[in-house]
């Protein structure tokens, strides 16, 4: 029987009630690699405050941080699978245990063709009518995630979480918002200025200050504040990348061994950016220094699953890392990588501009 073919961020449900992302674009023949998103409050209690969703009369949590990955593994160890080149079990869906799918671009299509019967989804109509009539983009090359996707939402207090498929895509989308920003528009960038956005964050990252974050986030340009007059509302909103289907390659090879080595710190000059925007983010790097760790000369590529870290650098910006160092050991080559990821130092890890 074949498998319905799925890419980053689409949605996979299980019997449980369990909603997982498909995350990244590379997984093994018997399922997919995913981050688990929501529980239904059957199986799975929150005390954090934010995590509460309901839909109709079924409540659902919402997990952050690591606390699915640590759920899944103790509760549900049914959802991992072997990914051979770590040989470690990575949270994830086999294929016999989907028993739902939500792809982000059919949901945001009903939503468009639909007539919206509410503030939230009428914003969602608005917004995407300017961007589209002010630009080549298409209403076909977006998707919608988050709690809007799967029935969760507050037409009151929800945002606007999309997906913008596509390199050149992804492109024209930051030009036009760019435009946008720059005028005096219901659209504006939520890092136009240091405010006081963090103030109720606690701030975890050792490596990265809340004002070198905010320098990072604002020229993304794919995170903003849209006024909504007819709601009188601010809702936020966000672009997130995803690669378009003649974009994907899955690269999993059971043939392929990753090895972890240790800690390391380096100075570097990325050489080519154009996956750093998906997941993983992908920066091809010349190394410049090690400030600390194994002096390796065969570091190619910077490989990070952390979104703080997602479009951080452009080509032939220096920056500063601090990560685990892995080995790849593949049929014809061999290389390094610095790898950013969910392991014991997280907030230790950083991707940063070396600005002068």
């Amino acid at each position: 029987m074949a498998h319905t073919k799925l890419r980053d961020r689409d949605t996979i449900v299980t019997k449980e009630g369990l909603i997982f992302r498909v995350y990244g674009n590379s997984h093994p023949p018997s399922g997919y690699v995913c981050d688990p998103e929501y529980a239904p409050a059957t199986i799975f209690k929150s005390t954090n405050p934010k995590a509460f969703r309901a839909n109709g009369q079924q409540i659902y949590y919402k997990f952050y941080a690591d606390e699915g990955l640590r759920f899944i593994q103790k509760k549900y160890p049914c959802h991992t699978i072997l990914y051979e080149p770590m040989q470690l079990r990575l949270v994830g869906v086999q294929h016999d245990c989907i028993v739902e799918i939500r792809k982000p671009d059919e949901v945001l299509r009903q939503f468009i063709e639909n007539k919206a019967e509410d503030y939230l989804l009428k914003a969602l109509q608005r917004l995407l009518k300017f961007i589209v009539e002010e630009s080549t983009l298409s209403e076909r090359d977006f998707g919608i995630f988050g709690s809007v996707l799967h029935g969760f939402y507050h037409p009151k207090f929800s945002d606007l979480d999309f997906i913008i498929y596509g390199r050149k895509e992804l492109k024209r989308l930051r030009e036009i918002l760019g435009e946008f920003y720059r005028r005096d528009h219901p659209l504006q960038n939520e890092f136009k200025k240091d405010t006081d956005i963090l103030k109720e964050k606690l701030w975890r990252f050792v490596n990265l200050s809340p004002k070198e974050y905010l320098w990072h986030q604002r020229r993304k340009m794919i995170y903003g504040f849209f006024s909504d007059e007819e709601s009188g509302r601010v809702i936020k909103i966000e672009f997130e990348p995803v690669k378009d289907w003649n974009e994907i390659r899955n690269e999993y090879n059971s043939d392929i061994r990753i090895m972890r080595k240790n800690w390391i710190k380096a100075i570097a000059r990325v050489t080519q950016d154009q996956d750093a925007a998906f997941m993983p983010s992908i920066y091809q790097i010349e190394l410049i220094k090690i400030l600390e760790g194994m002096n390796v000369k065969s570091i190619r590529r910077i490989l990070s699953y952390v979104e703080e870290f997602r479009m951080q650098a452009i080509r032939d910006e220096v920056v500063y890392v601090e990560g685990n160092l892995e080995q790849v050991v593949a049929p014809k080559t061999t290389f390094h990588q610095i790898t950013l990821t969910r392991c014991p130092r997280y907030y230790e890890q950083v991707l940063k501009v070396l600005k002068t």
